[in-house]
């Protein structure tokens, strides 16, 4: 049990605190976006008592997905730059219907 234990802190020691550089602030950062999104989500439907979906998600859909994109290409992961790439034409789309079709699309 003390080998599992000494083996879980080098895990996390390495990943954490030897790994930890400027592209790991910047994943930080982009995950905030993304997490941002669905809480401004969330406070506009319950206000709403319904499913709404505000602008500000798009916007925090695109900041993050940006930001992630970039740390993606850094890290050369093609998994993860495909599924960026990607889900950033979906978020542009969206917004580009909000702002074509006016502020109600959003809601």
């Amino acid at each position: 049990m003390t080998d599992l234990f000494n083996t879980l802190a080098a895990y996390l020691h390495d990943v954490f605190i030897i790994k930890f550089d400027g592209w790991v602030i910047l994943g930080f950062v982009a995950q905030a976006f993304f997490t941002m999104r669905f809480v401004v989500q969330w406070i506009a439907s319950e206000r709403a008592r319904k499913s709404v979906i505000p602008v500000a998600f798009w916007f925090f859909s695109i900041g993050g997905g940006v930001l992630l994109l970039v740390y993606a290409l850094y890290r050369r992961d093609p998994v993860f730059i495909a599924g960026q790439a990607l889900g950033l034409v979906v978020y542009v789309r969206n917004l580009y219907f909000i702002i074509v079709n006016g502020r109600q699309a959003s809601s």
